[in-house]
């Protein structure tokens, strides 16, 4: 089949606002990894963000290529120049410098690589179709951490404490007043997710009490969680990833609650990271829920197309299969009557349970009955 220019287009890039929400997001976690490494406490090796980085720039850069090639069609970092494989790479970029920064898998870096691998990769293989395109549904970063979790018992979650583990008095306070004021405005003027937020976070409470009253947890132990700066990185760059989570205001409260609603009942049945996999199984719910939408769009589509090419106003009649040692015509055929055999589709045979189908048939009936009348 000869190229055209319909079947080159690059595929559809992110509107300006995604793309200037993932640039800041982009430079600020690699300011916090530049302090990190320098005098906040990063414990991982100051090469592997490195590693990371490129590990996530060749596999986002090879899959597309593979996709682009399979959908015929040009890659979307090819045609903008230097700027436009800078702006292809955000995501690779943040994935990878978010894997490496939240996990800790002691000297082996074959499992950062392979945890960043699947993070990256995972957005070509987990899809679901969402306003006419697919799109993947798992939260990268946070997936490859919770592959990593699982696959390695091991391996653990970077401490909590080495964002702040050298800073002394007023410091301790202002650096997570830094991340939560500019993660604020990121979400309020750029991604549109602060419904989600305050649904996380009011899920967040509500949980911490439900379990302080229903098993005797420490509630203020539990609410404690929410003033370290792992929480409020998490509650401003990760579970409100733009790409893996819905824009619409009551989808953002339901992410939101269910999150935390996961997370509470993951963290009552002593399954440690909870976090994390609660946010990995609602992503997951949420693609079933999409494909499940998807599904029953087509068969809306398949019955109603059926509908349409249905003679209006007729009514199926099936000729009756004369029972053994009976005459070969029934008695009681209507001179004239037409006949006709079964064609194995329900809607055209009548015998289908679509609430449609059965109204166009009633209506046809009752046509029928007050012509004859």
């Amino acid at each position: 089949m000869p190229e055209t220019k319909a079947n080159t287009a690059a595929a559809p890039r992110h509107d300006v606002k995604v793309i200037t929400a993932l640039r800041r997001f982009a430079i600020s976690i690699s300011v916090l990894n530049i302090a990190g490494y320098t005098f906040l406490g990063f414990e991982q090796p100051w090469l592997w963000p490195f590693i990371a980085v490129f590990t996530a720039y060749v596999v986002e850069i090879g899959l597309e290529a593979v996709s682009a090639r399979g959908e015929k069609r040009a890659p979307r970092f090819a045609g903008g120049g230097l700027k436009g494989m800078v702006e292809f790479l955000f995501p690779a970029h943040i994935t990878g410098l978010a894997v490496n920064m939240l996990t800790y898998v002691n000297d082996r870096v074959w499992v950062l690589v392979f945890g960043v691998i699947v993070a990256v990769g995972t957005k070509w293989v987990l899809r679901a179709p969402l306003k006419g395109r697919m799109r993947h549904y798992m939260n990268p970063s946070n997936f490859g951490i919770t592959v990593i979790l699982l696959l390695f018992p091991w391996a653990s979650i970077a401490p909590p404490y080495h964002f702040t583990e050298y800073l002394y008095g007023p410091a301790d306070w202002v650096l997570p007043a830094i991340i939560l004021v500019l993660g604020t405005l990121l979400n309020a003027k750029l991604t549109g997710r602060m419904w989600l937020i305050g649904a996380w976070l009011v899920g967040f409470v509500l949980q911490a009490v439900i379990r302080g009253l229903a098993m005797g947890t420490s509630i203020p132990a539990a609410l404690g969680m929410m003033t370290g700066v792992a929480f409020i990185l998490f509650t401003n760059y990760m579970v409100t990833d733009p790409g893996t989570s819905p824009s619409k205001r009551s989808s953002q409260i339901a992410f939101g609650a269910g999150v935390a609603a996961m997370y509470g009942v993951l963290t009552g049945l002593g399954i440690a990271y909870g976090i994390f996999f609660a946010t990995a199984l609602v992503c997951l719910i949420r693609g079933g829920y999409l494909w499940g939408l998807h599904v029953m769009a087509k068969q809306r589509a398949a019955v109603e197309g059926q509908a349409q090419q249905a003679p209006a106003g007729a009514g199926v009649q099936v000729a009756a299969v004369p029972a053994p040692g009976s005459s070969a015509v029934p008695d009681a055929a209507p001179v004239g009557a037409a006949t006709a055999v079964r064609t194995g589709e329900p809607c055209q045979d009548g015998s289908c349970f679509h609430g449609k189908c059965a109204s166009l048939r009633v209506a046809a009936r009752e046509k029928k009955a007050a012509v004859s009348g």
